[in-house]
């Protein structure tokens, strides 16, 4: 029996679809974007295994997470799948996110608006290794905002964190039924996506440091089965303007 095509392959009109699409936001005014203003901001942390201090080790702790965040396996896959082109350099990439909800499926579209890779000295003078990068809500999708997600290591106790930073709020949804769906159950969906991930994220960064384990290539979720709420990212483009 064939081999199923990569996700990728499957949506890449839905991909296309949103290599041009704007940001439904305005990122230059994020300052702006508080919890006054109407907007929700989230910050979640989990630790991560320790390692001696000292810069972050090759193939411990802090790299395994970069490696899990790079190739976005840690959403809980029966709530959001990422899906972008494995070759694409991060700080270029759009995703089609494929959210699944009861019987629906929905399909949005981010794009990286940054990826961060520095040390920094913390208020009490330690330093700290960070990587990470964030993406941002294209046209059509249900939330306007961003979301940064990173690894520290703080190079003097060898402390290893994982932390998720967020600002949304709810964009514009043409769709009445869609439009109640999500004011009822989006901040449950927001609250299960952060905690499942990092739950995800723990358990994958344990597994690769007690199996051993070299840089692999992207990865992403076989495809699911499920009833689709959309005919194609474009008509969802189209409804949201």
């Amino acid at each position: 029996m064939p081999e199923a095509a990569p996700l990728y392959e499957l949506q890449k009109k839905r991909l296309d679809a949103y290599m041009n699409a704007g940001y439904n936001f305005d990122p230059d005014k994020a300052a702006d974007y508080t919890p006054d203003a109407g907007w929700r901001v989230d910050d979640y942390e989990t630790e991560l295994p320790t390692e001696a201090p000292g810069p972050a080790e090759a193939h411990g702790s802090w790299a395994a997470a970069r490696e899990v965040l790079r190739n976005y396996t840690f959403p809980p896959p029966n709530l959001i799948t990422g899906i972008f082109l494995p070759d694409q350099p991060l700080d270029q990439r759009v995703m089609v996110l494929r959210g699944q909800f009861l019987l629906f499926t929905f399909w949005f579209g981010v794009r990286i608006g940054a990826v961060t890779d520095e040390t920094r000295t913390l208020a009490d003078g330690s330093r700290e290794q960070v990587w990470g990068y964030n993406y941002r809500t294209l046209e059509g999708h249900f939330e306007r905002g961003q979301i940064d997600f990173s690894v520290h290591k703080n190079l003097t106790t060898g402390r290893v964190w994982f932390h998720i930073h967020a600002y949304s709020q709810t964009g514009r949804i043409s769709n009445p039924f869609y439009w109640l769906g999500f004011r009822l159950f989006g901040r449950m969906l927001q609250k299960r996506f952060a905690t499942q991930s990092m739950k995800r994220l723990r358990e994958q960064v344990e597994e690769m440091l007690r199996k051993g384990w070299t840089s692999p290539a992207v990865q992403q979720a076989p495809p699911v089965q499920s009833v689709s709420a959309h005919k194609d990212a474009r008509q969802q483009l189209r409804e949201s303007t």
